[in-house]
């Protein structure tokens, strides 16, 4: 008698598994890097939502007052400029029949879920570090410590004047000036979670991301406060796409991924589709520092 229909097989249950597998590792990777960063809770946004970083400008007023005169007010205004669009982004990937039979399903499919998962999330990230680098507060110092140092006070200096609290500044640095700057010495407390190396409560710095020479030059130091730091997304479990027939697996009460895979019978791929609207941003431009340095050589570590 055969199984009747609407019964869950077992390939079924696998796929699932995976899809569920994929979108709680994302979604756990950048829980832990907000909890990393120190930033509250992401945010949700429409489809079409346009995101503006914000500025202050205005100009001082003398202070030389006579006696008896009326003191001046120095106005200043907060302005805003369009960053972003907040859009869906598709992804797709497929492995062949073939690639599962001679590699194995392990190799063949599980390692690129993997690699497609690290891609999906180092393209938010890449973005982020590039927008980064467009901050306003610049300056040119001699060494990597006075570059760091400078960093965190303008930022913690323009939060002050804005009458904001700092809770803490993040800091994006090279990774071979910090180890150029420690010389030989070793860095014992550097921490690796989920493809990003950084370390905690370096010379006043909550955090400080290790960057590479493509996400960060060296002879350049970033800085920002925790406050700054916001995460948009929408959420690709919208009603109106279900009701497109567009059903996506996602995780948790913050759906920051959707992930869907399907055998495909007349090509004999395994497919798998990923759709996110995720943008990590500053909101403040103006309190993003980034200070050029002439270069960490013969420096060495105080105490």
């Amino acid at each position: 008698m055969p199984a009747k229909d609407g019964l869950i097989m077992s390939a079924d249950i696998q796929v699932t598994a995976r899809e569920i597998d994929f979108v709680t590792r994302f979604e756990r990777n950048w829980e832990h890097l907000r909890e990393i960063l120190g930033i509250m809770r992401p945010i949700k946004k429409q489809p079409g939502a346009i995101l503006k970083s914000k500025y202050a400008e205005g100009t001082l007023e003398s202070g030389k007052v006579g006696e008896g005169e009326e003191i001046p007010y120095s106005k200043f205004t907060v302005k805003e400029k369009a960053y972003a669009e907040m859009t869906i982004e598709k992804y797709a990937k497929a492995v062949s029949i073939e690639a599962i039979k001679d590699h194995g399903y392990e190799n063949a499919v599980q390692m690129t879920d993997d690699e497609f998962l690290f891609q999906l999330q180092t393209d938010v990230t890449k973005r982020f570090y590039d927008y980064l680098k467009t901050g306003t507060l610049t300056s040119t110092e001699n060494t990597f410590q006075m570059a760091l140092a400078m960093a965190k006070g303008r930022v913690e200096n323009k939060f002050k004047q804005m009458h904001r609290n700092i809770t803490g500044v993040v800091g994006f640095v090279n990774i071979m000036d910090v180890y150029t700057y420690l010389g030989e010495a070793a860095i014992n407390n550097v921490e690796n979670q989920f493809g990003f190396q950084y370390l905690k409560n370096f010379l006043g710095f909550n955090t400080i991301f290790l960057l590479s020479d493509s996400e960060i030059p060296q002879g350049k130091v970033i800085a920002t406060p925790v406050e700054n730091i916001v995460l948009y997304y929408v959420d690709p479990n919208e009603s109106d796409f279900v009701r497109a027939g567009l059903v996506y697996t996602v995780s948790g009460e913050t759906n920051l991924i959707g992930f869907h895979t399907q055998g495909n019978y007349n090509t004999a791929v395994s497919e798998a589709f990923a759709i996110m609207g995720l943008t990590l941003f500053a909101e403040y431009i103006d309190a993003i520092a980034v200070i050029t340095f002439g270069g960490a050589t013969g420096q060495t570590l105080g105490e």
